[in-house]
């Protein structure tokens, strides 16, 4: 079976693959788009980093191809989509950077607070000035790291080390894993105002885009000093530029920028107290060591062994079973997503309970599907199927699985509830309609409900009142929005009632604002499936 390396990876992974019995090697560095499209006709394994663009057209021109791997966390220049349409496998190494960002983000704390970059250039420039390049001390101040993950978890290591203080803020952090790594878990706002240094580890998503912008910095202590080896974006460049101007932020350091490479006019270039690097995160040797030979040893297990590490776009299990199993990890993946954008932030356990034929299944595809959806808006590209255990454990999150004999009134049922350290609970339940394999929303926490679960869903708790339903139409239509289907639930007359709404549209943010500030409604929760 023939393997193209078509972005050069490390020797070493090249190696590992040429020593595999059954495989054939065939290296193709800088290879272009039209010589990628003749050389893919007869492989069956495809190893890239982010240089080759690995489109639908490369995808329609491989029938033998089983498996993309790309050596790093990223897979925007692979067409997903387009291979899981086409049965392909795409996997990537989600942790072979870990340790190599984590260091350059205390390099640049370490800049941040002693200007070895500015000494360094003012030496070669021929000058010997101690005044100008005075530091401050690392020990017993504060580091605020907004976004606990792998790398964010190295840094505090770190951090430790130094003799520093660690707040740490990751709204999917339990607080039992917070306290076990002996770092205190605050709000964005304390964490805000307590921190000498903030560094953010966070996804770039809709809700982490520009997290720290004027109105963060406003409530931040003056002469902060904060870093960003994550994401572009995260951090809004135009208030970092003003804050760094008027003195509320003493030093920044930046990896990574909104629009790379950085604009040769930036405004961040001219500044003297930040120091810049060109998205360095991964580039040291041992980084790309690891990531060569991980995704090396993933393609040869997938080709050789028929084991799936992961993937990002496939279930880890056979195809037979994956064709049985198809709609039930659609389903479970659609509750999770569902229940997680019900759920409050801090929730202490993941629990699924299985009902009916459902049981007699091995579910444990199922749960790992339900876990990333759970995890999809959380943690970004870097979850799947394979890895979502894993990082629920991270966030201090436990999954608890029960496989229930009880009758549920339905052929089959899953229900997925994010329980709070309290034990209060959102909950979804969902089940598929026989003849379609179509999936069904039959409760929604706690309340029987029917409606389809697929695209855009607005859930509505209200007081149970006259012309509840007449206001929401009301102020939909008006939004331009058309409703597809509306299901209602209600336990007794003048209590809590609930609607939920399948719409063709998004609602605008006026009208979901206007919809969260009538008197009657105790929430009103947009949700995308």
């Amino acid at each position: 079976m023939k393997v193209l390396v078509a972005d050069k990876i490390s020797p070493k992974g090249v190696a590992f693959l040429r020593t595999q019995p059954g495989l054939e090697v065939i290296e193709a560095y800088g290879s272009s788009p039209e010589k990628i499209l003749e050389l893919v006709k007869d492989v069956h394994a495809i190893a890239v980093r982010s240089e080759t663009k690995i489109t639908a057209a490369v995808f329609a021109a491989a029938p033998l191809l089983k498996v993309v791997g790309r050596a790093g966390v990223g897979v925007d220049n692979v067409d997903v989509d387009a291979a899981t349409e086409r049965g392909v496998i795409v996997m990537n190494t989600p942790s072979g950077n870990t340790v190599a960002t984590a260091e350059l983000t205390f390099t640049h704390i370490l800049c941040g607070a002693r200007p070895v970059p500015q000494a360094a250039a003012s030496m070669k420039a021929g000058q010997w000035d101690r005044k100008s390049f005075s530091g401050i001390e690392l020990f017993k101040k504060t580091l605020g790291i907004v976004g606990l993950g792998r790398i964010g978890g190295e840094v505090a290591k770190r951090a430790q080390a130094f003799g520093m203080r660690v707040l740490a803020y990751d709204p999917y952090l339990a607080p039992s894993r917070a306290k076990a790594m002996q770092i205190e878990g605050v709000s964005l706002d304390e964490l805000l105002a307590q921190s000498d240094y903030i560094t953010v580890h966070m996804p770039l998503t809709e809700d982490t885009h520009y997290m720290i912008d004027e109105a963060a910095f406003a409530k931040a202590k003056k002469g902060l000093r904060i870093f960003n080896c994550a994401r572009g974006g995260i951090i809004k460049e135009s208030a970092l530029i003003a804050a760094l101007k008027s003195g509320q932020v003493a030093a920044a350091g930046l990896d990574v920028f909104e629009e790379e490479p950085l604009a040769k006019d930036s405004e961040l270039r001219t500044l003297p107290n930040v120091t810049l690097t060109p998205h360095l995160g991964a580039s040291t040797a041992e980084a790309q060591d690891a990531v060569g030979v991980e995704v090396a040893e993933q393609i040869a297990d997938v080709l050789l062994n028929g084991a799936v590490r992961n993937a990002v776009n496939l279930p880890s299990v056979d195809a037979a079973t994956a064709k049985i199993l198809g709609p039930y990890l659609d389903l479970g993946a659609k509750l999770g997503t569902l229940v997680q954008q019900l759920a409050p932030a801090a929730v202490a356990k993941l629990r699924i309970t299985y009902f009916g034929k459902i049981v007699d299944l091995d579910a444990n595809a199922i749960t790992r599907s339900i876990q990333r959806g759970y995890l999809t808006r959380i943690s970004g590209e870097g979850v799947n199927v394979v890895n979502a255990p894993i990082m629920l454990e991270r966030l201090g999150l436990r999954s608890e699985i029960i496989k229930s004999s009880d009758d549920s009134d339905y052929t089959e049922l899953i229900l997925v509830e994010a329980v709070a350290a309290d034990g209060s609970a959102r909950s979804a339940a969902g089940t598929l309609i026989t003849k379609a394999n179509s999936p069904r929303i039959v409760a929604v926490n706690g309340r029987e409900v029917e409606a389809l679960a697929a695209g855009k869903l607005l859930i509505i708790e209200n007081q149970d009142a006259p012309g509840m339903i007449g206001y929401v139409g009301t102020l939909l239509g008006k939004d331009k929005v058309n409703i597809a289907n509306m299901s209602l639930s209600r336990q007794q007359a003048g209590e809590t009632a609930l609607m939920v709404i399948n719409l063709d549209s998004e609602p605008s943010a006026a009208a979901r604002a206007e919809l969260k500030a009538h008197p009657a409604i105790k929430l009103a929760k947009f949700v995308q499936l």
